[in-house]
C-alpha cells in the first residue's frame, strides 16, 4: 500500500496548527479527524499535540491505507489506527469525542456529508468541545475571489453534488443540530477555519 501526498498540506498545516492551539481545550482528550485524506495532517498535528489522542477517519479505503502507512512511518503513540467512516452515515462507529476536526471535506462531498458531520457533532461532543472545519466558503458580505469562483465551477463540473458551501447554510445546519459558530479564522489562500460548539 503506498502513502499518498496532498500538495496543499505543507502549505496549510502550520496555520491550522496555530488555530488548533488557540481553540483546543488544554486538557487534551480524544480528537476525531473526519475525512483525514492522505494522513499527512494527522501525523503532523498529532505530533504537535501529543496530549491528544488522535483518531483519523476517512470513507475511502485507499485513504485509510495511506493514513496507516504515514502512521507507521512517522506517527507517535497518540496517533490511533485509522477507522473507515462515512460522514453522511446516520450512525458512526464512535461514541464520544472531545474535539472534531474536518479539513477540506465540505466542498468535495455531497451536502449529506456536511449534514452528517454536524449531526454527529451534536451527539458526540460536550458543550465546550469544538467542531473545527477548514476549507473555502462563500460569504454573503465578503467578496468571493475569482480563484474561488473558478474552483467552485471546476468542482461542480467534476461532480454536481460538490461545490463551495455558503457560510449561512453551514451555520443553519449547525443550528439545526444544536451548535453555533463561536469563531471564524481567516486562513491562507482564501480559506477559513470555522469553530462550532453546542449551545
Amino acid at each position: 500500500m503506498s502513502k499518498k501526498y496532498a500538495p496543499a498540506t505543507e502549505r496549510n498545516r502550520e496555520p491550522i496548527r496555530q488555530v488548533l492551539k488557540e481553540e483546543l481545550p488544554e486538557r487534551g482528550g480524544l480528537l476525531l479527524e473526519i475525512a483525514a485524506g492522505t494522513g499527512e495532517h494527522a501525523v503532523y498535528l498529532s505530533n504537535a499535540f501529543p496530549h491528544w489522542q488522535w483518531q483519523p477517519t476517512d470513507p475511502d479505503p485507499e485513504a485509510i491505507a495511506s493514513i496507516a502507512v504515514w502512521r507507521d512511518e512517522e506517527g507517535g503513540a497518540n496517533l490511533l489506527p485509522p477507522v473507515q467512516l462515512d460522514a453522511s452515515a446516520s450512525e458512526w462507529p464512535v461514541e464520544r469525542a472531545d474535539a472534531m476536526l474536518c479539513v477540506n471535506m465540505t466542498h468535495i462531498s455531497p451536502r449529506a456529508a456536511t449534514k452528517g458531520l454536524f449531526s454527529a457533532a451534536g451527539r458526540l461532543l460536550d458543550p465546550a468541545a469544538p467542531l473545527i472545519i477548514y476549507g473555502p466558503f462563500l460569504e454573503a458580505d465578503v467578496e468571493t475571489t475569482q480563484s474561488n469562483l473558478d474552483f467552485d465551477a471546476s468542482l461542480r463540473a467534476r461532480d454536481p453534488q460538490w461545490g463551495l458551501r455558503d457560510l449561512s447554510w453551514i451555520d443553519a445546519v449547525a443550528e439545526a443540530n444544536g451548535l453555533r459558530r463561536t469563531a471564524r479564522h481567516a486562513m491562507p489562500a482564501n480559506n477559513l477555519m470555522l469553530v462550532y460548539r453546542r449551545t
